[in-house]
């Protein structure tokens, strides 16, 4: 088998509180790890962005610390605030996973608990 690497997008919804980021984070992970049927030997990075409202936690701490259905603590994993745009929603959480998936792959995104109205075309039906 033959893998590539591939980039997985993913965005969820979050109120400024410890427990809204750690579940947005869970969800979206948890739906990119399940739905690309990723191992821990796949994941190369994961790369979080949030808007500058959210605050409370930072969203690489709340994927260690959440259940996601796959160890990721060796995973190399990294935040930051997401530029700012006029007008932009707020209260979003983004992520970019560079994974080795079987080449020819369609690979799956996740966009919930908010994040949909940011990619309707990807969002989990």
């Amino acid at each position: 088998m033959n893998k590539r690497l591939y980039g997985l997008r993913g965005a969820s919804g979050a109120e400024n509180t410890k427990e809204s980021i750690q579940k947005g984070v869970t969800d979206m992970c948890r739906a990119l790890f399940a739905d690309n049927k990723l191992s821990p030997d796949d994941i190369v990075s994961i790369h979080f962005t949030l808007t500058r409202d959210l605050t409370a936690l930072n969203p690489a701490f709340a994927l260690r610390h959440g259940d996601t259905g796959i160890d990721v603590s060796n995973c190399a994993l990294f935040a930051s605030q997401e530029a700012y745009i006029e007008n932009s929603p707020t209260g979003m959480i983004r992520v970019l996973v560079h994974a080795y998936m079987e080449e020819g792959s369609k690979p799956k995104h996740a966009y919930v608990n908010g994040g949909e109205k940011l990619r309707p075309d990807f969002a989990r039906k």
